[in-house]
């Protein structure tokens, strides 16, 4: 059953409009006492709950959309009031064209604790404000322009999303009917998307962009030099692939090192993971052997010797899961082995080269995660040519560490099942703890009492439990970054390494006695000083950086120029990316209602000078036409008449990124900009600078050094020692070791906040204040959506019937999109269920504690955040932001490759709901804006 939201209750308060003296809509009293439209049942309203949610919902949407879109505006904060300048005189709150983000910026940013003591003149309007203008007048190239998705754009659209949920779910109806559509079945997907958590270890059964790979062995190989042979190893990687046979590659690790060149030379700015550090130590392990067999003939990758010690049949294997798995296990073989004849006995083995295995393992599958990487030609040849067969001896080493991947995954579940037991008896204080945050100040409550107990033991019971909790939750990530990934042989060594080469000594005398604040004032000087107006040392190291990159693509346009062999050509493109935005917007319009390529648009259009002659149309128009063939069909013959209009792409490309890169400089070399920057450190650094000064916080730096080694010291014993079966003990040395150095953290932090002036107490009544709007909504009052409705349909602005129908359509829409994006859900777990069951048994467990807040704890409801959710996941296939080398390259290639990615984000988005048109809801715009800045004005 759907339940109505937002039903708290607050002062009635009524407020006149300035210039009409109309009375706004009262709130409902805090006794109890509603007006009599607020106290109505949903059948004498005009909307039902339903329908009053996603009205609320649509008009909240077009609302974000405008403002999130204005921002780009050169007058956009002289619209939005205080603390901003603007030409028109002070704007009021119920008068601001942007309601929605200037509440946000009052409430949530304008209070954070640094930014509250910021004079609004000197900051606000003569340096911010200058600044953002001045930005927004530069007209930074659109993704339109670039035939990509720029980060500005991924950041307002995410922007939208977030800023439309605060509102979505802050901000109540008041009528207190409002309802949600709802799928119990999502809840069940969800918590089974969870307990795929540790697939990404498991041998087999984990695809990634069209690719399973398993580097499964480990073979030596004799490779001769000039005089002698060499021994080699050689890394058998298995590929499984859709519709295809499985194969294997055999690959030592310097073609690793290859292809990890290839891909950076290739992918030139894309960050790739680090190759692994060549490891060659082994692992020794005890398996059941079979007796009467020639020990001599053992693989070559595995050093096989028969021992008579008397080891427990059901061994672990946490010493599989670390650095260096050096502890033993038995393993009961999961095919019969060929050796059929003779006893199985026991026998110690050595696996060659196992660390650098399992890291190899996880170094391909995160390439393989970049859907780039996966389809490119050095990876495709790295997994597919020259493959090999394997022998009966390196058949038998695979199913051995096959078997040790498996157990280790085994060992995991163990090891967090455990944890979970021991965090599942704190459950009742868990649960008091999470109902004493997220009531009225529980941050700001938590926080005094650290302030004021000295001790963990202090603290009353519920926070005590809270820390026990605490203990297992990072046991638990210990254990998880350490121990149990692919990658953690390699983290740990890393980890190590960094450890032992940072003087804690010297570091905490430096602390100690050095004042960061002064050091960083003179740095500041030196680097922002502009002696007798010349340009500071920022602005030339910026400028320089800057002004290398114009000079690179001004060799790039150069030579574009002399391929296009054609002047005016040339020339107009340049004059289309310095021309004005007017101009530029009415030639982008006109590509659009031609349904052209951009640059056809510009060469034809009379608006950019100078103007082509009919045989110059001609060709160009020839020339798109050849370029549409060979992007389409691969005309070898087309592909030569296509170059011209290839050329012509990335001409206008180079030149639009080199104007970006000159407006950048631009900005750079404004002295409100170097102004800025010094105001922002003022105001963020030296509040900090003077709370660890004061709190002594050089005495942490030893404890944390202390807490490393005792860290790598249960590591390394987790790694080496020979334990029981029973993973109750690897549990607890976990949590023991937090619980040695807890006493410490919390001194550091119990320092810091007695210390803190009063800084940590604002910080935590600033997310209070988001909480708080979030739960109840903003004092203002609530959306009285039902009236909004009626009285639009009494002043003839909607014809009533034909609303109601584009409201219930809107429903429709969101309930089938709903459903089609739960199908989809379903669809792709029931897949990797079925085959992670079929190689890897039940499905693996997700850590301990992992959903002890909820979000309608913070006052987001549950359906709100999978809609957004739902939204990233639709979009997520839309990923236009490839390399720039991709195109330079080969132009035709890179057109096609990025028409291929809209088709799969189409066929993926196939069968969505599309939303339905909207025409009599707009009508209600107006009213909705009035009243929403009423509610958002206090």
């Amino acid at each position: 059953m759907d339940d109505p939201v937002k039903t708290h209750e607050r002062s009635e308060e009524s407020r006149e409009d300035s210039a009409g003296g109309k009375t706004l809509p009262t709130r409902p009293k805090q006794n109890g006492e509603f007006s009599a439209k607020q106290s109505m049942s949903p059948s004498d309203n005009a909307l039902t709950g339903k329908q009053e949610h996603y009205l609320k919902r649509e008009l909240l949407s077009q609302q974000v959309d405008f403002e999130i879109t204005e921002l780009a505006s050169t007058t956009a904060l002289q619209r939005f009031g205080a603390p901003f300048r603007s030409d028109y005189g002070e704007v009021a709150p119920v008068d601001s064209d942007l309601p929605i983000l200037r509440f946000i910026f009052v409430h949530h940013v304008r209070n954070f604790p640094f930014l509250d003591r910021a004079r609004e003149k000197e900051f606000w309007q003569d340096k911010l404000q200058v600044f953002l203008e001045l930005f927004a007048q530069k007209h930074i190239s659109s993704s339109e322009d670039r035939l990509e998705e720029s980060k500005r754009r991924k950041l307002a659209i995410k922007a939208k999303k977030l800023v439309e949920l605060m509102m979505v779910s802050g901000i109540p109806t008041a009528s207190g009917y409002e309802e949600r559509i709802r799928f119990s079945e999502l809840e069940v997907v969800d918590r089974g998307a969870q307990d795929q958590g540790l697939l990404v270890n498991a041998p087999e059964g984990h695809a990634i962009n069209g690719w399973d790979v398993n580097v499964a062995g480990v073979r030596t190989t004799s490779v001769k030099r000039t005089v002698r042979y060499h021994q080699h190893a050689e890394f058998i990687i298995r590929v499984r692939q859709p519709g295809r046979p499985d194969h294997y590659v055999g690959r030592r690790y310097g073609e690793f090192a290859k292809l990890h060149k290839r891909l950076r030379t290739e992918m030139p700015g894309k960050i790739l993971a680090p190759l692994p550090r060549k490891n060659k130590s082994s692992t020794a392990s005890t398996f059941f052997g079979v007796g009467g067999d020639d020990d001599a003939s053992s693989v070559s990758s595995v050093s096989t010797q028969n021992t008579g010690l008397n080891h427990d049949d059901g061994g672990s294997l946490r010493s599989l899961v670390g650095m260096n798995h050096r502890r033993a296990a038995s393993l009961q073989p999961d095919r019969s082995s060929p050796r059929a004849s003779g006893e199985y006995r026991r026998e110690h083995v050595t696996l060659y080269r196992e660390d650098q295995r399992v890291s190899l393992r996880a170094f391909l599958r995160t390439f393989l995660q970049n859907s780039q990487i996966a389809e490119s030609n050095p990876m495709h040849e790295f997994l597919t040519n020259s493959p090999i067969k394997l022998n009966e001896e390196e058949l038998e080493d695979l199913d051995r560490r096959k078997a040790m991947d498996e157990k280790r995954i085994e060992e995991q579940r163990r090891f967090y099942e455990i944890a979970r037991q021991r965090a599942k008896e704190l459950d009742t204080y868990m649960e008091r703890f999470r109902r004493d945050i997220v009531e009225r100040n529980g941050l700001t409550n938590l926080f005094k009492e650290i302030k004021e107990k000295e001790r963990i033991a202090d603290l009353s019971t519920e926070y005590q439990k809270f820390a026990e909790w605490l203990r297992i939750e990072v046991a638990a990530t210990i254990y998880h970054l350490f121990l149990a990934e692919d990658n953690s042989p390699e983290l740990f060594a890393q980890a190590k390494r960094i450890h032992s080469m940072i003087p804690y000594i010297a570091l905490k005398q430096v602390i100690r006695f050095a004042n960061p604040a002064m050091v960083m004032s003179g740095v500041l000087d030196l680097f922002l000083a502009q002696p007798f107006g010349t340009r500071s040392l920022a602005q030339r190291v910026f400028g320089m950086a800057l002004n290398d990159g114009i000079k690179g693509f001004q060799k790039s346009i150069d030579a574009l120029v002399v391929k296009i062999d054609d002047d005016v050509f040339c020339e107009k493109l340049k004059a289309f990316t310095n021309a004005g935005e007017d101009d530029k917007n009415y030639v982008r319009n006109e590509a659009i209602v031609d349904g052209v390529d951009l640059v056809v648009a510009i060469l034809k259009s009379e608006q950019i000078k100078p103007e082509l002659s009919p045989e110059q149309i001609g060709k160009a128009f020839n020339a798109y036409v050849a370029w549409n063939n060979a992007v389409e069909n691969v005309d070898d013959e087309m592909k030569t008449g296509a170059q011209l209009f290839a050329y012509l792409k990335q001409l206008l490309k180079m030149y639009t990124r080199q104007r970006d890169k000159a407006m950048m400089l631009s900005v750079i070399e404004e002295s409100v900009t170097l102004h800025l920057f010094r105001d922002l450190f003022t105001i963020f650094y030296e509040p900090l600078v003077r709370v660890y000064k004061s709190a002594n916080v050089y005495n942490s730096v030893t404890d944390f050094a202390s807490f490393a080694d005792d860290m790598f010291r249960v590591l390394d014993l987790a790694q080496r020692q020979d334990v029981s079966a029973d993973p109750n003990q690897t549990v607890q040395s976990f949590i023991d070791l937090c619980a040695r150095h807890q006493d410490n953290f919390y001194k550091f932090v119990h320092e810091v906040h007695i210390h803190d002036n009063g800084l940590f107490t604002q910080l935590m009544g600033w997310l209070e204040g988001i909480l708080e709007f979030l739960r109840h909504g903003p004092r203002g009052g609530k959306l009285d959506m039902n009236a909004l409705f009626q009285g639009a349909v009494e002043m003839r602005q909607v014809d009533k019937a034909a609303a109601i129908a584009e409201i219930d359509n809107l429903i429709k829409w969101q309930e089938d999109r709903k459903k089609w994006h739960q199908d989809k859900t379903r669809q792709k777990m029931a897949a990797e269920t079925s085959s992670s069951s079929a190689t890897n048994g039940p499905a693996l467990t997700s850590p301990p504690g992992s959903a002890t807040f909820r979000s309608s704890d913070f006052g987001i409801h549950e359906s709100d955040l999978a809609d957004l959710n739902d939204d990233d996941d639709i979009g997520s296939g839309s990923d236009d932001s490839r390399g720039d080398s991709e195109e330079d390259a080969d132009p035709i290639s890179a057109e096609q490759r990025r028409r291929a990615r809209k088709q799969d984000h189409l066929r993926r988005s196939a069968g969505e709901p599309v939303k339905p048109e909207v025409k009599q809801l707009k009508g209600l715009r107006e009213g909705f804006l009035a009243m929403l800045r009423m509610v958002l004005a206090d």
